[in-house]
């Protein structure tokens, strides 16, 4: 198997890196991060006539999906650029509904997948792991058009939460979920549409927290070769190289983990793949968590106290590294689904 990009997927990336470059990401995550959601709601749009919702949306909604691989390059993308808002959310919540109309339960699907593919609605989703009796934070519901929480086998449409809670990332607004909404589906078809929409949410978390890793090398490279000391720029010291060098190789090794999931999330969307589809997500995500992590470090101690400012845009991706690691399965659960996928690999 090759993870190769065809000229097709490589057109489509550089399309996509372009537009996030002239769309200047970092003054929109500033934006986003203050009281001025106008800037990133241009870009949804932008990103949505770009075809990237489209890509898990299926065709018979006025989308191009489902296309998980094509998804992981566009995310990759996205983390590159720091681009704020719920866009993990937004996928997996078309994810799910097109899971539920597989399942008979076309309803909620038929409605408000054409108008997630365009980018016309912005939606969050919050997942309640089985056997959770508190579901998680959402993200970014006071800017979202569209709230859902998937509690004990019912999906519900819920007001927005009207108290945000800290966050590392100041571009990532959480709240807790309103507990109650209107009820758009339940039963053993949500629980598989929801557990589809994870699969999904995971994937692209991984992606941006690659493109988030791949960032902050690039510009810590960068630095370390105009940053002077002792008449010398910081990148000719072995300590800074073999720094450096670590990261890439967590990077590098993180990314056909990343890829090779995203096939075999494609092949289970077709019919195939089967349980380990769980366990490449999982590993995919937890290798590309900690190297974006582990990039994150290396940035911050080699920029030195600079690092720590406001007016550096590095600070926007420093600062959403960690929690797109603990995103959507944190390392620990990421390497106990690894390991239950691999029984006999114990001592």
């Amino acid at each position: 198997m090759t993870f190769l990009p065809t000229e097709e997927q490589r057109a489509f990336t550089r399309s996509l890196d372009a537009m996030l470059t002239a769309s200047d990401t970092p003054a929109v995550a500033r934006a986003w991060a203050g009281d001025d959601p106008g800037p990133g709601r241009a870009l949804w749009g932008r990103l949505a006539e770009a075809g990237v919702f489209a890509l898990a949306v299926p065709e018979a909604y006025e989308g191009a999906g489902p296309l998980p691989v094509e998804l992981a390059y566009a995310f990759v993308e996205l983390g590159r650029h720091v681009v704020p808002g719920p866009v993990v959310e937004t996928v997996a919540t078309a994810a799910l509904l097109a899971g539920l109309a597989r399942r008979g339960e076309e309803g909620p699907g038929k409605r408000l997948l054409p108008a997630l593919a365009s980018g016309g609605h912005m939606a969050t989703l919050s997942l309640a792991p089985p056997g959770t009796a508190r579901p998680p934070r959402l993200l970014d519901a006071d800017r979202a058009d569209l709230v859902f929480v998937v509690r004990d086998r019912a999906l519900l449409l819920t007001p927005a939460p009207e108290r945000s809670l800290p966050s590392t990332d100041p571009t990532r607004h959480l709240s807790h979920p309103t507990p109650t909404g209107r009820l758009l589906a339940e039963g053993p078809s949500v629980t598989a549409a929801a557990h589809r929409a994870r699969r999904w949410a995971m994937l692209a978390t991984a992606a941006q927290s690659l493109g988030v890793g791949l960032a902050l090398l690039d510009r810590t490279v960068e630095y370390a070769l105009i940053r002077s000391q002792f008449g010398a720029p910081i990148g000719s010291f072995q300590a800074v190289k073999h720094r450096l060098a670590d990261t890439l190789l967590s990077l590098e090794f993180a990314r056909p983990l990343l890829f090779g999931a995203a096939a075999a999330l494609a092949e289970a969307e077709e019919g195939g793949g089967g349980p380990a589809v769980d366990g490449e997500l999982a590993a995919a995500k937890v290798a590309a968590g900690e190297a974006g992590y582990a990039a994150a470090r290396t940035a911050l101690q080699i920029h030195g106290a600079i690092g720590y400012t406001e007016e550096l845009d590095l600070s926007w991706w420093l600062r959403k590294a960690r929690p797109l690691r603990d995103a959507w399965g944190d390392p620990a659960s990421c390497r106990r689904t690894v390991l239950e996928g691999y029984p006999d690999t114990g001592p």
